[in-house]
């Protein structure tokens, strides 16, 4: 049989029984329209948390950590690791090294302490953090008042627009910009010797901590923390980061890697190593750990949400395809009843010289017909209903004075698949009633009124 003629006779066979095919094919439709809607959205909310993933600035970052850090510590005792024993210390010898291994592009260290800031004669206590030239492109900078740092090492500083209100007393944060802050910290002022007498009298004890201070300007207002939120950050104001560095501000590290005999070691609580693209970040953190540090990503943050999408997607998939499934059933009982209504019509097609198989394929067309049909009117469906999400969450997110956000999202692959999904059930659902067609006796067809 020629696939024109094929069509032809499908065509006009679904016409016949224009409301149940109708009603059949709405099956499918919705069906296809709920398995669209889930997976679209998982595809949209993965799509979303990669999206900030990379437009945080720190795709291409490798978190260093020295082997005796809590936080690494940690991460070894999950995974089963046994405990390390001498750690190497993460220091600027170990910076340096780090620096020169292939496709690093910088490393420094993370640098963030306690101040009291003095403006306008009050105190106003906060975190200061430092920030290297780079990260100027980070997505934070995009909405920036003001100005990045002119230099590395300027007396300058960036600020939150919540701290900048409360500098300029609840006013508007950009009136900030120009004000001079006094950043009151402390340094380290070297070891400080036990009581006692002989040799033992004079080894170091502790170290004491110097207060000083340095005065920086305020250059800009932003609306997020530039680090994202990652590794903890809490500060509110931000410094360039040979200013930082320069300032020897004591570090929460130095109680931990402090030594009886030598005082603080100055060790760095973290090593952020930048990398030429995040196609070396795997690469390059298995170098550092061959050095004996510790080194993780947001790539392999990334890898895991990956992972936890797939599992979503996949929950998705097969609620999505229940209704899919019931729809099936319309399809077999549609095409089982135009058996009935239809053999005296199958025996003359076998009586002039039709086959088993012409049969068979003559109902299998019609399936895939109501899948093809059904599957395009579902992936319709479908967009209008995340159309539907993308407005409703748009609404919520204005009226709570929040950037809008797309959580759903259709790629074209998913289109083609749901309509070839939609036409694979719809023939699987045809299997049974186009055997039973094919298996009819022409005889005792034509004999049928």
């Amino acid at each position: 049989m020629k696939i024109g003629d094929l069509t032809d006779l499908a065509l006009r066979n679904l016409r016949q029984a224009v409301l149940r095919n109708t009603l059949t094919t709405a099956g499918i439709a919705v069906g296809v329209a709920s398995l669209v809607a889930m997976l679209s959205l998982g595809i949209g909310l993965q799509s979303l948390a990669t999206k900030q993933f990379r437009k945080s600035g720190l795709f291409d970052t490798i978190f260093v950590s020295a082997k005796n850090d809590p936080r690494e510590m940690e991460r070894e005792r999950r995974k089963g690791a046994a405990p390390v024993g001498e750690a190497l210390p993460l220091n600027e010898g170990a910076r340096a090294e780090i620096a020169k291994l292939p496709n690093v592009l910088e490393a420094y260290p993370e640098i963030r302490f306690y101040s009291d800031v003095q403006e306008g004669g009050k105190a106003h206590p906060t975190t200061v953090s430092a920030l290297p030239e780079s990260a100027r492109q980070h997505e934070a900078f995009d909405t920036m008042k003001g100005k990045f740092f002119s230099s590395a090492d300027a007396s300058e500083a960036i600020v939150h627009k919540d701290y900048a209100k409360e500098l300029v007393g609840g006013g508007n944060p950009e009136g900030a910009i120009g004000k001079d802050l006094t950043l009151e910290y402390f340094q380290h002022g070297g070891a400080v010797s036990g009581g006692g007498s002989g040799a033992e009298g004079t080894a170091p004890q502790g170290f004491q901590l110097l207060r000083k201070r340095a005065t920086v300007r305020i250059v800009g207002v932003i609306d997020n923390d530039p680090m994202g939120g990652f590794m903890g950050s809490s500060a509110k104001i931000w410094i360039p980061q040979a200013l930082a560095e320069s300032l020897h501000a004591a570090q929460p590290a130095d109680m931990r890697s402090f030594s009886a005999a030598a005082g603080p070691r100055g060790q760095y609580a973290m090593l952020f190593v930048r990398v030429k693209g995040p196609k070396n970040t795997t690469s390059v953190e298995e170098q550092i750990k061959k050095l004996g540090f510790g080194a993780e990503s947001l790539l392999d943050a990334s890898k895991s949400l990956q992972r936890f999408f797939a599992v979503l997607d996949g929950f998705l998939g097969i609620f999505g395809s229940l209704a899919l499934a019931v729809a099936s059933l319309g399809i077999i009982n549609t095409l089982v009843m135009s058996i009935l209504e239809r053999r005296r019509e199958i025996g003359i097609m076998k009586a002039i010289g039709a086959s088993d198989a012409d049969v068979q394929t003559l109902f299998f067309a019609e399936a895939a017909a109501m899948g093809v049909i059904g599957g395009a009117l579902g992936v319709a469906l479908g967009w209008v209903i995340g159309k539907g999400i993308n407005l409703g969450f748009d609404a919520y997110m204005r009226k709570n004075q929040m950037p809008t956000q797309e959580f759903w999202l259709l790629p074209l692959w998913l289109v083609g698949a749901a309509i070839g999904f939609s036409v694979f059930v719809s023939l699987a659902a045809g299997l049974y009633p186009a055997r039973r067609a094919a298996r009819l006796d022409p005889v005792q067809a034509l004999r049928y009124d």
